[in-house]
């Protein structure tokens, strides 16, 4: 591992040594930072965490001024600490093999230039793999898939047939693009699956985290628009229409034919009903349970899924309840006393209180 000083550092991530010299052999988190490393404050308020951390320099936000420790001021401070990671532990070059002798590449694809497949890997007829494409170790692409240029199939990964697939796309380990939707009927005394006439289309630019499932549509395309990012272990099922630049997270379940617009956020086990529309710019939050259409730029919670200051004001409201309890058994004592005191004086004596 490489020795830098941190002015040399320093210039490498376009940054202003200030507090003194030395030299790193590498870049940690605050927590897990050595003597030996720099490490990163992004905010002020995580400044005082810097006095527990060990290590020697911390890159911080220009303007910080001197800390205990030499530091480096930087206009953004995860960008630079990029940079510093890169510089002690560079990416693997990626080594061009072609295509493995042990994949299975049926005659009639048709793979483009600079084309990776790895052992184990099995390519079906009339497929089409654009340029500079990798599939690794173990993946599927079934007959008649569209791979655009730049995209990488992680290993194990399954693409059923005629699944489309955009540019510079990223799928990962074990994630099945264009299973069977989960549509039944009752047909006698048994269930009958569906059409299952359809496929998977992701746009360009699209992340498919591991292990997720998107299932093909009934008759047309499921489709996962252009810039969405999806990550582990989420279901999007037939005939969903996912909007652009969407962000999924983990354990998210969308059932079949939901749509969404742009740029909308799923926070982590939200489970969205089958035939709603979430509009623009919409957050779920996590472990929200939508069961209707969501406004563009909405913020929802909860269970069912509400507007978020109505969900806040509820939340504030439970958390009252126990003293709320105690109030209302120290009324009902109060009122039991006043009773027991009125019925020990005798009659007459509430009658004649009124009269008075």
């Amino acid at each position: 591992m490489p020795t830098l000083s941190l002015d040399e550092l320093a210039g490498r991530v376009g940054g202003t040594l200030v507090g003194g010299g030395g030299a790193v052999t590498g870049a940690a988190a605050l927590e897990t930072a050595t003597p030996g490393e720099v490490t990163l404050v992004d905010t002020a308020e995580r400044l005082p965490r810097l006095a527990a951390s060990r290590a020697a320099a911390a890159i911080v936000p220009r303007g910080t001024g001197p800390l205990d420790r030499p530091s480096i001021e930087v206009a953004d401070v995860h960008a630079a600490f990029t940079a510093a990671v890169l510089c002690f532990r560079p990416p693997r070059v990626r080594r061009r093999i072609g295509t493995s002798p042990q994949a299975l590449v049926d005659p009639s694809a048709v793979l483009g230039a600079d084309v990776d497949v790895h052992a184990c890997a099995t390519v079906g007829a009339d497929t089409v793999i654009g340029d500079g494409v990798t599939i690794h170790a173990g993946a599927h692409v079934g007959a008649g898939c569209r791979i655009g240029a730049g995209t990488v199939i992680h290993p194990n990964a399954v693409l059923y047939d005629d699944t489309v697939v955009g540019r510079r796309c990223t799928i990962h380990a074990a994630a099945v693009l264009g299973a069977n939707g989960f549509g039944y009927r009752v047909a006698g005394d048994q269930y009958e699956l569906s059409a299952q006439l359809g496929w998977v289309e992701l746009g360009d630019d699209v992340e498919v985290g591991a292990g997720t499932t998107i299932d093909r549509g009934t008759y047309g395309p499921t489709t996962i628009g252009t810039g969405t990012k999806i990550d582990n272990q989420v279901m999007i099922a037939h005939n969903c229409r996912i909007g652009r630049h969407n962000m999924i997270c983990s354990q998210v379940g969308v059932a079949g034919s939901t749509s969404t617009g742009d740029w909308v956020v799923m926070a982590g086990q939200v489970g969205v009903r089958d035939h709603v529309h979430i509009g623009d710019r919409a957050v779920l939050g996590a472990r929200s349970g939508v069961s209707c259409d969501v406004a563009a730029g909405a913020t929802v919670l909860g269970e069912p899924a509400i507007d978020l200051r109505e969900r806040k004001l509820q939340l504030a409201a439970l958390s009252k309840l126990p003293e709320m309890r105690r109030q209302l058994k120290d009324l009902a004592a109060r009122v039991d006393a006043h009773v027991a005191a009125e019925a020990a004086a005798g009659p007459g004596t509430a009658e004649a209180r009124e009269a008075a």
